[in-house]
């Protein structure tokens, strides 16, 4: 009879532990499924990975989208986001410091000194323009340290501390100009409200210039190849947050953002870009 009492205490005790383990289990994977959990950011891989907050990236998607469009090598994207890092920590901020009280916006740019009227300077698309015009004036740029060509556009007076954010940069440009394929991603919560296909379009029109584009229900169909597909695809990761974007696809991957991880093999074709946007929560 002390043997059978003793099987029991310990198929009791094994129930118990297997009881006690299930919750754990379930526990687990509701914290790790919980919205509130999730800390909101985007990361870039290539050379080297660097993280940044969500409104970051998508400042950083604008810098790196302009070069683009203009034509301009993925180390003017470097030099630029290693810059307004440093000035601005890529942050359309209104206000200067002791060393340049009128400075202001994504590259601290400062009217008193020929770089364009306060307002202007606060327009990001103007303010990255103005960056590029004068970077692409020093000779030789491409060739320079990332510190050393932003230092004769910027003339800062602490012209070190722009090495610093080179990893960053030289992460995120590769990602932004498509040169890294699938080399971005963010981690985001569930979006709190419809996404616009002509919202999305309407800004990446303003970034890239004339893509073609069009609209189905609610995804936003890009016409674009090769590197030039990429940027458009990681820029719209970038995005994701503000223009309430779901899932991104193209050249035979996808980024979806519930499922927080990353770049996964899908049917979306080359050739494309595919930009899907949330419906309306439910109440």
């Amino acid at each position: 009879m002390a043997r059978r009492g003793s099987w029991r205490r310990r198929a009791v005790l094994l129930l118990i532990l297997a009881m006690v383990a299930g919750a754990v289990y379930t526990a687990v994977a509701f914290l790790q499924r919980s919205e509130t959990l999730v800390t909101e950011r985007c990361t870039a891989a290539g050379s080297g990975s660097a993280e940044l907050a969500t409104d970051q990236a998508a400042n950083a998607g604008l810098i790196a989208a302009v070069a683009v469009r203009r034509g301009l090598p993925a180390r003017a994207a470097s030099i630029a986001l290693a810059t307004a890092m440093q000035e601005s920590k890529l942050r359309n901020i209104g206000h200067g410091d002791q060393a340049g009280p009128d400075s202001r916006g994504l590259f601290q740019q400062r009217p008193s000194q020929g770089w364009g009227t306060t307002e202007q300077v606060m327009d990001p698309y103007y303010a990255t323009n103005a960056f590029y015009n004068a970077l692409v004036k020093v000779s030789g740029y491409q060739s320079l340290d990332i510190a050393d060509a932003a230092q004769r556009v910027q003339r800062s007076a602490f012209p070190g501390a722009y090495a610093q954010h080179e990893v960053m940069a030289r992460a995120f440009a590769s990602a932004l100009t498509g040169q890294t394929p699938a080399g971005l991603e963010c981690t985001l919560r569930a979006p709190d409200e419809a996404g616009d296909p002509a919202a999305v379009q309407e800004r990446l029109s303003a970034s890239f210039g004339n893509v073609p584009a069009s609209a189905e229900g609610r995804v936003l169909q890009i016409e674009a190849d090769g590197p030039l597909a990429w940027a458009v695809a990681q820029w719209a990761v970038c995005n994701a947050k503000a223009l309430s974007i779901t899932e991104v696809g193209t050249g035979g991957q996808s980024w979806t953002r519930e499922t927080h991880d990353g770049w996964k093999a899908s049917d979306a074709p080359a050739g494309q870009v595919r930009i899907t946007v949330a419906e309306a929560p439910r109440q």
